[in-house]
């Protein structure tokens, strides 16, 4: 019965983890396609503004 409990604490510690590493790889994802849109963004600013006359 113990190693049930025990089982069960290590499945959702393991089940944490992993939420937490999936969040922060779709963070830093998010973060650089957030540096890139801004880069485009800014290399085409003329072109963008031009678009929005």
């Amino acid at each position: 019965m113990k190693d049930k409990r025990n089982l069960k604490i290590l499945s959702s510690e393991n089940e944490k983890e992993a939420k937490d590493y999936i969040k922060n790889t779709n963070t830093k994802e998010q973060k650089e396609i957030e540096v890139l849109m801004d880069s485009v963004i800014y290399e085409n600013k003329e072109a963008l503004n031009e678009l929005a006359k």
